[in-house]
């Protein structure tokens, strides 16, 4: 495994995008505990997209329309759900203190879904892993997965980290409740910018 692998995974996933706003938004919501639920929802998110690119399943979503178009439109309507979660007052990602702390193992999946609706990781990652590869036909499938599963690791230790700096600011702005509803307004409006630009995504 190589350096430039390394160092090429690390930027993508420090780069922002949904699964970190999300995490981001658990954090400022429900602390540190619940956005380190999120950070894994958000890395296994990845393994559809990674198994695909694996199998050559990339392809097909690259090759057809309509598959490309169902998996975005399904994403894009998800993530103005999201949206509307972070408007509504009591919604899952409100970032207001929260009496009725939603069970880990669904903040993770709604994670999940998150990347799992994403049709453009598979044609990222196929995109991202092939030009590490040794070239050996032999090997292939056994170096893309034990580089996604790398790139898997590194995305859930910065999504942590991610989440654990949000958990920090929670507890600064916590008693403030303009300061929170202009954050839960920001949230929103970036799922709903980030869903308009899915929307306009071609395979």
């Amino acid at each position: 495994m190589s350096w430039q692998f390394l160092l090429t995974a690390m930027v993508v996933c420090l780069a922002p995008g949904t699964g970190v706003l999300y995490t981001l938004a658990v954090g400022l919501g429900r602390g540190r505990r619940a956005a380190l639920w999120a950070a894994l929802g958000c890395t296994f998110g990845i393994v559809p997209h990674l198994l695909a690119a694996t199998l050559g399943l990339a392809a097909l979503l690259h090759t057809s329309a309509l598959a490309f178009q169902i998996v975005k439109f399904a994403g894009v309507a998800y993530l103005l759900y999201l949206a509307w979660q972070a408007l509504r007052e009591g919604g899952s990602l409100d970032v207001a203190a929260r009496r009725d702390p939603t069970p880990g193992p669904l903040v993770a999946r709604r994670g999940a879904l998150i990347n799992i609706l994403n049709p453009k990781l598979s044609i990222f990652f196929l995109a991202l892993l092939l030009p590490f590869l040794s070239g050996n036909p032999a090997t292939a499938t056994a170096e893309m997965l034990g580089l996604g599963a790398v790139f898997m690791a590194m995305t859930f230790v910065i999504f942590a980290g991610y989440g654990a700096a949000a958990a920090q600011v929670r507890r600064a702005v916590l008693g403030n409740d303009r300061v929170l509803r202009w954050m839960s307004r920001g949230i929103a409006a970036v799922f709903a910018g980030l869903a308009g630009r899915l929307a306009v995504e071609r395979a």
